[in-house]
This record gives C-alpha cells, structure tokens and sequence, in this order.
C-alpha cells in the first residue's frame, strides 16, 4: 500500500491502512483497478477508441472515503479486463498484471505529476458523472481521460506532463460549467435559510453530492410519514425550486462529514449515502447505512438502478418506519443558495457598498473538512476577518464558519455559501462578473483566496482555478505529500502558490488587514 491522495495522508504516505479507515487489502484492489484503467486507456488510445462510461463509476468509486468494498472493485477489475481484451494489442503497452501502486513510478517529479494528473481526473470523472445522470454530457471528456490515463505508460517529458496535468484544469472548467447547468434540472438556487430542528417522525438522512438520488427518495417518500433531512454536502439542495415543494423535506442535520460519527448516532434512522464522504461506520449506526452509486461498504445494503435510472427504495423506507425521530442537535439554521445568479442579482448594491468602502475585500474560503485538528484555523480565521469582509464559500469547508453570528454588511450576509463543492465554479462566475464590472483582472480584485482541501475532487477544483488564472492562492491545512519539491517550486512561482500558516500572519499576506 502506497496512498497519499489525501489531505490525511501520514507522511510520506498511508502504507499500512489508510487514514481514512481503508484497508491495505482495499488499497490493493483500488491500485489494481486504477492500473488496468491506464493499460486499457494505453490501448484504446492506441486503437483511437473512446473508453465506456462506466469507467466513470470505477475511478470515482477509488475516491477517498467513497468505497471499501473490495467485492466492487473485483467487480470492476472485471469489467475493465473485458474492455481491454475486446480491442488489439498496442505497440509498447505495459504488462496488465504489473506491479500497481503509484510507488512504481520511480522518479520523484513522474510521480508527482501523474499523481497530481490522476487525483484531478478523479475528480472529473466523479463530477461529469453527476452531469451525465442529469442528461449534460461533453464530447471531449472522456477522451481527456483516456489520454491523462495512458500517459503513466508513455515516455513523456516533464513539461509535457506539466501540460497535461495544466488541461485538467481547463477541462475541469468544462464540466464544472456543466454541472452547473446540469443541477438546473432542478431551478435556480434561492438564498434560503434552512432549518436544523427536527419533527416527530422517522426520517432519512441523505449524505454526499447526488442531487438526483435526492429527488428520487423525495418522490418515493411524499405519502410515507417520513421526513428527510440533508446532511453534509447535501445542505444547498434546500435552496432549489423543484425541491421546495416537498414539505417533508424537513431540514438540514449535522455538520460536515468529519462529524459523522456523532451526529449519525443521534439521527436515529438510516442514512443513505449517495456519494462520499463515509467513513467505516460506528457501531452505533452501522446498520442503519445504505449506498448507492459508487460508494460501498461491506455488509451495508447497496441500491443499484434499474437500466432507466430509478432506484427501488422500498427496504429503506421500510427500516425508516421502525426508527426513532431524530434527537435535537441545538443548532442554529443556516443560510445556502448563495450561488451566481443569486449574488449577481445583488450586483449593482454589492459594488455600490464596495465604491462607498462598506465592502473593502472578499475572501473565498471554499473547500473541504476534515478531521485534522488543524482545520480550526478556518473557524479562528473567520471570526478574525475584519467586519468590513464578506466570506465566499462552497463546499463542506463552510461548516467550520457558516453557525457563526458574523453578522451582514447592509444587508448582504457576511458568509455566502454558494453550495457544494461543484459550485465554487459559481465564485469564479461572479469574480469574473466582479472584474467586468470594475474594467480589472481578476487578480486586481480585492479578492483573496484561503482554500482548505482534503480529497481529489479539491484537486480539480484546485486545478481549474489554476487554468482561469487565478493566482496567490492559500491552501491549507496543510500541502499535498504527492507534490514534490520540484512540481511545488513550478506552482509557487507560475501561480503564486502558498501554504497557510497562522491566522496573524496570514491575514497580513491575504490583505485581509
């Protein structure tokens, strides 16, 4: 086992069992699966074929804290060989049964590179999967793949692996604009205050990104006397149209996954898990977890859909009526919806408060959480922000901050969270809208950027900010261990690239003060 994909990662890497809960046994199968993926890219590249959709499911399901049932990835191991021996032996095509992890790779800076290739294409493949079940697809993605996938084996310079690790980013632009327009499915975000108490029935809790999985249970529970909750990533789903008009969608419960632990112990009723972040579950609630999609975890019952997309709920609504309602957490209701059009809709008095000095910077703390103790710094460096500050979030990130009374600027609130994750694409919208207004770059903005990151879809966020050209980012808790003092020093001084510190100082070099 060799796997430092994540902000966890022991250093130099997690070699006996992750640090996320998986086991060696598990990181095997993922190493052995991601391997066979690049030896059937290498040969489909040569053959000038596509690679199938369903490699889409395999790579997100390699993914930190997504899958730990190593019968699934047999199951995909399978379904890659009989890709691979369906199309002609490539010229030069390394042995499909090879030693697989990433410590093969000997020099340092290949390593580092591809790594950083990989862990983005992961987070592509996971995003335009969730564009793709809502009907958004873009002939150049999968391609993309297959070329980021072969390049392990080919004999590529460091500049050329620079390059493509740097088209990652630009393609990442693609799909998270696709994603954008894909989630439109169901309107436009509304700023909306979400409630976190609880009712009197059972309920579901509904975890990870997949907003359709959500709108199916939505359908299958509205005359069940169940309620559903979100959790985690899930929080933005309440500031949709389509999902507003079913009343028991009753609320938000909980914080971020790092608090999952807990917060799943006292829900009471089962949890369904769309996408990560899991982690091994408690034996509190371990039998109240079920999956679907790419995530797994053995002896939890797993929801496949049926070949036009639905989903049999029916066990999970049956287990749900013999659960307890859910125990009160005593938190404070929170705001989402703060997405583009949202807060461009607020354009014209947002730059008349900055022209008159009431708004003198934004800071966009998007991101991940974690469970490092280190990531209180992100709750220490909000309350420190000047009141003169709005913070632009997506992501889990928000869960350090968004329960802060930080107040607003005229009515516009301090914190806008603009959803998940994906939709940091929705702060860049409105940086980009931001520059076009004043006649600047988006780099001339008063804009600064403290970005907290745990997992490989952070890495493709990371990397589109990089193609959109945004520099002088902050990221933090701490720095990747895949990224080699080489491939750092290249990104320090091309994009400005910088690691946090302590809030003191790094308010100063965020100009924040």
């Amino acid at each position: 086992m060799y796997c430092q994909q994540c902000q966890e990662s022991r250093t130099p890497a997690c070699t006996l069992g992750g640090a996320c809960g998986k086991k060696k046994t598990v990181a095997g199968a993922q190493d052995r699966v991601l391997y066979s993926l690049s030896a059937l890219a290498f040969r489909a590249k040569a053959a000038d074929t596509s690679l199938e959709p369903c490699v889409l499911e395999a790579l997100f399901a390699t993914l930190t804290n997504v899958n730990f049932d190593e019968v699934r990835f047999g199951e995909y191991l399978s379904c890659i060989t009989a890709h691979y021996n369906a199309l002609p032996p490539a010229a030069g095509e390394p042995a499909f049964d090879a030693p697989a992890g990433l410590d093969t790779l000997s020099d340092v800076n290949t390593r580092s590179l591809f790594s950083l290739l990989l862990f983005g294409v992961k987070g592509l493949a996971a995003y335009y999967s969730h564009a793709l079940v809502l009907g958004k697809s873009d002939d150049t993605v999968l391609p993309f793949i297959r070329d980021a996938l072969a390049s392990r084996f080919e004999n590529l310079t460091i500049d050329q692996r620079t390059a493509l690790v740097l088209d990652c980013g630009r393609h990442g632009v693609t799909v998270l604009a696709l994603l954008d327009a894909a989630n439109q499915t169901y309107g436009v975000p509304e700023i909306t205050r979400v409630s976190t108490s609880t009712g009197v029935r059972p309920g579901i809790l509904v975890t990870g990104h997949d907003l359709k999985d959500l709108a199916l249970l939505l359908e299958a529970t509205k005359n069940e006397g169940i309620d559903i909750y979100t959790h985690g990533e899930m929080l933005p789903a309440h500031a949709y149209p389509a999902f507003k008009k079913y009343p028991h969608l009753r609320g938000n419960y909980g914080g971020s996954w790092a608090e999952q632990v807990t917060d799943f112990a006292k829900f009471n009723g089962p949890v369904l898990f769309t996408t990560n972040c899991l982690v091994p579950p408690a034996p509190a609630y371990a039998d109240k977890v079920f999956t679907t999609g790419a995530v797994g975890f053995p002896n939890c019952p797993h929801i496949d859909a049926g070949p036009d997309g639905s989903k049999d709920f029916s066990t999970l609504i049956a287990f749900a009526r013999t659960c307890r309602p859910p125990e009160e957490l005593g938190r404070p209701d929170l705001l989402t919806g703060c997405a583009h059009d949202a807060v461009l809709a607020l354009a014209p008095k947002v730059i008349d408060l900055i022209k008159g000095g009431k708004i003198r910077r934004f800071v966009v703390m998007a991101g991940c959480d974690g469970r490092d103790k280190r990531r209180s710094y992100y709750t220490e460096f909000a309350k420190a922000l000047p009141r003169d500050t709005i913070i632009l979030t997506a992501g889990c990130a928000k869960y350090r901050y968004n329960a802060l009374a930080l107040g607003d600027i005229d009515g516009i609130p301090r914190v806008l969270d603009a959803g998940q994750c994906n939709d940091s694409y929705s702060l860049v919208v409105v940086a980009l809208a931001l520059a076009d207004a004043f006649g600047c770059g988006v780099n001339d903005l008063p804009i600064s950027y403290n970005i907290a990151w745990y997992e490989q879809k952070a890495v493709l966020v990371l990397l589109a900010l990089l193609h959109l050209g945004v520099k002088n980012i902050m990221l933090g808790p701490s720095l990747p261990e895949f990224v080699s003092p080489d491939v750092l020093n290249v990104l320090v001084t091309t994009f400005g690239l910088q690691p946090s510190s302590t809030v003191a100082e790094d308010l100063v070099k965020l100009s924040c003060i």
